[in-house]
């Protein structure tokens, strides 16, 4: 069963997501803040018969629910009209500074068998720790309530968006991705010295590296998928790639067919904004049979690579040749994630003639969780 319903916190005036979940079906009480084992609100009267609960699992997590369940006393079962849940995040330097903090955290639900769905994107965000600890409690004739002790705390960390999740995002994206452009080259900016130690110490490869945490913070390749940095975007009036870039002034350029060929398969991994009208999509391509493939199957949604709203690889029928055409979303910044090793001897290197534009770096970019084109229903 699901617990939609939150109490209010007395301290806190009704925000207008509070407003929303006081109509919900559930009981709403209010609940004072849990110091130590005991609850401090007058309403409420310890009684020491009902049972603390004990040996609390914590089950079926995703990023925006999960399923709980404790042991109980038989005996005193059928005296128990609610749970209270206290639940927190866990406040750490990397924490979801966007979570709505005036959003109270106590959860009331009528006793019902157990294991408990608590499911609510409001108050819970994909990939993060959280704390819970429980009460039980008997609603007495007058309206007060006879509450346990708290529980034990248990801690647990929510999950990555599902595949669900991405198809949201990815038809969301799909809406302002704009006509396709002819393309033919993929490139890479980095600062000089980055390819002098590819050169000098890597045997004259770029080498994958873990994907930072830019984009959706639920985003399942985030801290965990390797690749290379790649773009494909090029300037409306001259087809060609712009000469700025937010990543340095050596650039990298190979030929398209190199990295996207039907040997490669292509994923969609994040669709997002930073406060900004730009929106990017991250794209993967990966070799079949690959690694990184293997990743992206069980994680993300896989593109046709010759019919899709973002990068497209298709033969050239007019030709006759076999050649391949290329061809990139216009209205959308495209972040291209290659997944294995690339030899320099592949491409070439050379100097930009613009500027390095810091101040478009989407290194460790946070996604606006307020922007109604790039969001979902679920945990920012």
């Amino acid at each position: 069963m699901e617990v939609p319903n939150l109490g209010h916190n007395l301290t806190s005036p009704m925000s207008p997501c509070e407003g929303m979940i006081k109509n919900l079906s559930l009981d709403a009480i209010q609940l004072c803040e849990r110091e130590g084992n005991k609850s401090q609100d007058s309403g409420i009267v310890e009684m020491e018969e009902l049972p603390v609960p004990q040996n609390i699992k914590i089950s079926n997590i995703t990023c925006d629910s999960f399923k709980i369940c404790w042991d109980m006393e038989p005996r005193v079962k059928e005296r128990i009209t609610h749970y209270f849940i206290d639940l927190n995040k866990k406040e750490n330097k990397n924490s979801n500074k966007f979570k709505h903090k005036d959003v109270p955290t106590k959860l009331v639900a009528k006793a019902v068998p157990l294991p408990m769905t608590v499911r609510g994107h409001w108050f819970l965000s994909p990939r993060t720790e959280y704390t819970v600890a429980v009460q039980t409690a008997s609603k007495q004739s007058d309206g007060d309530y006879a509450v346990s002790e708290w529980s034990e705390i248990i801690d647990f960390t929510t999950a990555d968006y599902s595949t669900v999740h991405l198809t949201q995002l990815l038809e969301k994206a799909e809406v302002i991705a704009g006509r396709m452009l002819r393309f033919s080259v993929f490139y890479r900016n980095q600062n000089k010295e980055y390819f002098d130690q590819a050169r000098e110490v890597h045997g004259n490869h770029m080498l994958p590296a873990v994907k930072d945490n830019s984009g959706s913070h639920g985003s399942p390749i985030s801290g965990k998928l390797k690749g290379l940095y790649f773009s494909c975007n090029t300037e409306f009036n001259t087809g060609k790639p712009p000469q700025d870039s937010p990543y340095g002034r050596t650039r990298f350029e190979i030929q398209a067919e190199t990295l996207f060929n039907p040997k490669t398969n292509l994923y969609f991994g994040d669709f997002y904004c930073m406060y900004t009208a730009y929106h990017y999509v991250i794209l993967v391509l990966a070799p079949q049979g690959s690694p990184g493939d293997d990743f992206c199957k069980a994680k993300l949604q896989a593109l046709d690579i010759t019919n899709n709203h973002f990068l497209t690889c298709t033969v050239d029928e007019e030709a006759g040749d076999g050649a391949l055409v290329f061809r990139h979303a216009q209205d959308v910044i495209l972040e291209v994630i290659y997944t294995e090793p690339v030899d320099l001897v592949l491409g070439t290197v050379a100097e930009i003639s613009g500027h390095q534009l810091m101040s478009l770096s989407t290194v460790n970019a946070k996604k606006d969780p307020s922007c109604k084109t790039c969001n979902i229903s679920v945990g920012r």
